[in-house]
């Protein structure tokens, strides 16, 4: 069965003018069109591929990696508005279609937005969807507090930022605790902070404590050594001058200095930390 949307390691049946067919375990080929076929590879090898359907709605298969897959979330730009929606670049030829009743609000070209990928049930296509929260998991949540996980970040509220959770599920970092610069589309490693009982998750950039003194530690060691040997920051400094110089939280930053204090690693003056 070919699988539209996803990776499919098919065989390679035979070569043509055009490209060459590939073919599964059940009799089903596709056309892999020339301009995607690599140089390393002979008929009856098994390659991998993408598979989508073309501007003309044929089964198609290319070696060119998508930015997004079935039942994924991305966050994309719109290339393109006509009379019946939205394209946006997902790195394959033909862009990927998200009609207006899947948008949010009113795309112009060159907006970007989270997007979800579904296949579309009537007609069989691969089709976006900026309405992304219907998609998010909300009653199964398979984490646990503290664990490590993978963020997108695709909106920004009065609260903080709003993440996708290892392409699952939605969860917040607070306004107050983003230390560090970050944009809308960044893919960012976090943890979670809080499973709450209404099924929303909030989480950190940061490990909660003392688990997140040690990576600091080393940070401002290296920021010590790229700095002659001293940043003029101590226990007093303003909490956003230590965000700027550090990314990170004023009470983040004195946790790692009294470990660095207490390994002897540096001191601390009136006038800021000097490298031992």
């Amino acid at each position: 069965m070919l699988n539209l949307g996803v990776k499919n390691t098919l065989r390679i049946l035979r070569g043509t003018s055009v490209g060459m067919y590939l073919g599964d375990k059940d009799g089903n080929d596709v056309l892999l069109p020339k301009k995607y076929i690599p140089d390393d590879v002979i008929v009856g090898n098994d390659i991998e591929v993408f598979i989508y359907k073309d501007s003309e709605d044929r089964i198609i298969a290319t070696t060119l990696e998508p930015k997004v897959k079935l039942n994924e979330f991305a966050y994309l730009q719109v290339m393109a508005v006509t009379g019946i929606g939205a394209f946006m670049d997902w790195g394959l030829e033909k862009d990927l279609f998200v009609p207006f009743k899947e948008q949010n609000r009113k795309l112009q070209v060159g907006d970007w937005s989270a997007v979800y990928v579904y296949l579309d049930e009537d007609t069989e296509r691969l089709v976006g969807s900026c309405k992304v929260n219907r998609f998010f998991e909300k009653e199964n949540i398979e984490l646990e507090e503290g664990q490590e996980v993978d963020l997108l970040v695709f909106e920004e509220t009065n609260l903080g930022l709003n993440v996708i959770i290892n392409q699952k599920y939605k969860g917040l970092i607070y306004e107050n605790e983003v230390f560090q610069r970050i944009k809308l589309g960044s893919k960012v490693k976090g943890y979670v902070k809080q499973l709450r009982e209404d099924s929303r998750i909030d989480v950190s950039l940061q490990k909660q404590g003392y688990a997140n003194v040690e990576p600091n530690a080393e940070r401002i060691l290296e920021k010590l050594k790229a700095s002659e040997g001293f940043l003029d920051l101590t226990d007093k400094s303003d909490a956003n001058y230590v965000m700027y110089q550090l990314e990170m939280s004023k009470k983040t930053f004195k946790k790692a200095i009294g470990s660095l204090y207490k390994q002897r690693l540096i001191r601390i003056e009136e006038d800021g930390i000097y490298l031992v």
